[in-house]
Formats: C-alpha cells, structure tokens, sequence
C-alpha cells in the first residue's frame, strides 16, 4: 500500500517524488510519442509501460499481425441540433492534434483507420442534451479515430458506449477551446472475450474545464490510456475512473497528466472492486509538473477493493515536480479487503453479512457515479454493480 503523499508550495521530498529535471519516473521511460508504428519496437513485456500487460491476449495488435476485417462496428451517433458530424481522412488538421500516440498499439491504430469520426460543438453553444455515441462489436478487429472538438465557451456532455465483442484499437481525440466544458463518459461493457486498447487525448484551452468518467465493466482485456495536456494557462481537468475486473480478466488504466502551462489544476480518483481468480487490474498514475509549470494544482489517488481470494492489483502513482512555485501536489493509493469497521457497523444494526458487504460495495463506487450527472447512465451503472455482486454472492 502506497502512503499518501502531500506536497505544499516550496517543498520537495525524497522517494516515490522526484524533483529533477532527471528524474527516471515511467513518464520518461517509454519512446518519444510518434504518428509512426516504425519508431516503436514491438513490446516484449519487459518495458516499463507494457510489463503489466500479457502481450498474448492483445490478439496481435501489438505486433502488427492483427489486420482490420470482420463483421464491421456498428457505430451511431445521437447528437441535439446544432451539432455536426463528419467523417475525414488523416490529414485532417483536428486529427491528432491533441496528441501523438505514445505505443505502438496507439501508433498502430491511427496508421490503420480509414476514416475518422468528427464531432464538434460550435463555440458558445450550451447543449442541454448529451451527445451519445454508441459503439457496439460483432467479432470482427478493427482500428479507429474519434475526435470530439468544443469552440470557445461551448458545453456538451457525451457518453461514448462499447459492447459487444471486438478486437479494437482505437485513439480519442478531445480539443477544448478556450472558456469550454466538457464532460465525457466513456463506459467499456464489452462481451467477456473483447479486446479493448484506447488512447485518450485531451488537449485543454486557456480557462477550460475538462471531466473524464471512465467505467470498466468487461472484456478479456481493456487497456486505456487518458492523456491531458493543456494548450492555456487556467485549466482543470476532472479525471475518474470506475472498474468492476471478474475472473481472469485483464483491466488497465494508464493515466498521464502533463502539466506545462501555468495555474492549471488536476485531480484524479479512480476506484476498482475485484473479484475472482486471476482478476488482474493495473492502474498507472502519471504527473509530470515541468519547470514553467507554476501556480499548478494537482493531486491523484487510487483506491482497490479486493473481494475474493486469486485477484491481484497493481497500483502506481508517479509523480515528477521539476518546480517548487506549486499550489500543492500529492498522491494516495491502497488496496485492501472490506472495512471491517463498516461491516460490524451495518451489522450490528441488524443487517445481514452479505447485505451489508453490497452495501460497503455499493458507497464505495457511488461518489464516482454520481460524477456522471446523467440519470440513465448512473442507474445503468449501479444496476451493472448489483448484478456482479448478486452473480458473485458477495
């Protein structure tokens, strides 16, 4: 368990923070970020970003044998009035523009994908219904681009929704103007064989407001990878994630905060429940605070509750401070069984063993589902948890 961490104005530590321009954190591990899948060597498991992931179940796109064909995605998007639709080729100038693909899987979906989905909210447009885009698998492999651009002052929420079975790599471009909001939701309740890898690249402008709720239910192995950087001075980005990992499937989340601009702000919380043999969920916490960087904000932290015997969590916060003029910084990660305390509290009001194990279940995902601000999609959600706890008896 990684002991929380607290970092003031002026201050610097020793240990799991680095205050160096040097510092070797997995931030500065991997290869410099590319369009091209040449300037990536195939991973073997041993490299920093990809020791966590078994290489084998990632159906060859990490190797370049995984090739697009199949039955195709079916992808519809429900958007208000006011907001466009289209699809463009790579050379689009909004295509990448809120990041390179930092592996070789990233590298390799945005050198495959024919078309890319383009969504953008005019700017000072306020919409008062989300944006949906539904994404749903029939077996076949396939590579994409989607791109969600907000004009100045724009609001939206968008829910982005992936079932089914598929074999997808797949890069999500967010581009914030100046003053904008935007929340996503991006939910992974894919068929207990999908194969899921996505970059997540959001780029915030001066005075934008980012939030991010990631929600991990299925699949063999999902691997996603939300990226913020910040294009003004004034930013905040809201990052949360959710992921309910059952026997043997595979769950990664690798985040990576790159604070650069001045008086921007950040805060990370995501919470994982396991349960059943071989359930393997890895979380990868990155913030990197570089030397112009004054006036940031930040802080991460992670939270895993184990609920059965066989399931293993791998938690790492990183953090990398190259200026001591912050706000403040910090970071927290833990992973245990029930709190007793709350069990003996529910029980000995009269409340069953296993009743009372749902319920410490249920609070302990709720604060992040009601970050989501969409009835539907929070009762959904809380529904999906009830199901997993009454098919697993806990």
């Amino acid at each position: 368990m990684a002991e929380a961490q607290n970092i003031p104005a002026g201050s610097t530590t020793t240990g799991s923070i680095a205050v160096a321009a040097e510092s070797t954190v997995a931030t500065r591990m991997s290869a410099p970020p590319s369009y091209d899948v040449a300037d990536f060597p195939v991973p073997h498991g041993r490299e920093e970003e990809w020791r966590f992931t078994p290489l084998a179940r990632l159906k060859g796109l990490h190797d370049g044998s995984a090739t697009a064909g199949g039955p195709d995605l079916k992808i519809d998007i429900t958007a208000p009035e006011g907001v466009t639709h289209e699809l463009v080729d790579r050379a689009d100038p909004r295509v990448g523009k809120a990041g390179k693909p930092v592996d070789r899987v990233a590298a390799q979906a945005y050198s495959s994908f024919e078309k890319a989905s383009v969504v953008t909210v005019p700017k000072e447009t306020v919409l008062t219904e989300p944006i949906r885009i539904a994404v749903h698998g029939e077996g076949g492999t396939a590579f994409g681009h989607q791109v969600i651009e907000l004009g100045a002052f724009a609001e939206a929420v968008v829910v982005i929704d992936h079932t089914g079975d598929a074999v997808l790599a797949a890069n999500v471009d967010y581009l914030l103007g100046d003053g904008a909001k935007l929340t996503v939701v991006s939910v992974q309740d894919w068929d207990e064989q999908a194969v899921h890898t996505g970059q997540h690249n959001a780029l915030i402008g001066r005075d934008a407001t980012f939030k991010s709720v990631v929600v991990t239910f299925g699949g063999d192995l999902v691997r996603i990878h939300p990226r913020i950087t910040y294009a003004g001075p004034g930013g905040e980005a809201e990052l949360y994630g959710l992921y309910f990992t059952e026997e043997g499937q595979h769950h990664e989340h690798r985040l990576f905060v790159d604070h650069e601009a001045t008086n921007c702000r950040s805060h990370v919380t995501y919470k994982g429940a396991l349960q059943g043999q071989d359930a393997h969920a890895v979380w990868i916490g990155d913030v990197l605070i570089q030397a112009s960087a004054t006036g940031t904000d930040t802080y991460e932290l992670n939270r895993n509750l184990v609920l059965t015997d066989g399931a293993r969590v791998d938690s790492v916060p990183n953090l990398e401070i190259e200026t001591g003029e912050i706000v403040g910084a910090g970071h927290a990660s833990a992973t245990g069984r029930f709190d007793d305390e709350q069990l003996f509290y529910l029980m000995a009001r009269g409340i069953p063993a296993d009743e009372a194990r749902r319920l410490v279940v249920r609070g302990f995902f709720a604060e992040l589902v009601q970050q989501i601000g969409l009835p539907d999609v929070e009762e959904r959600l809380m529904s999906k948890i009830e199901a997993e706890l009454e098919a697993s008896s806990v």
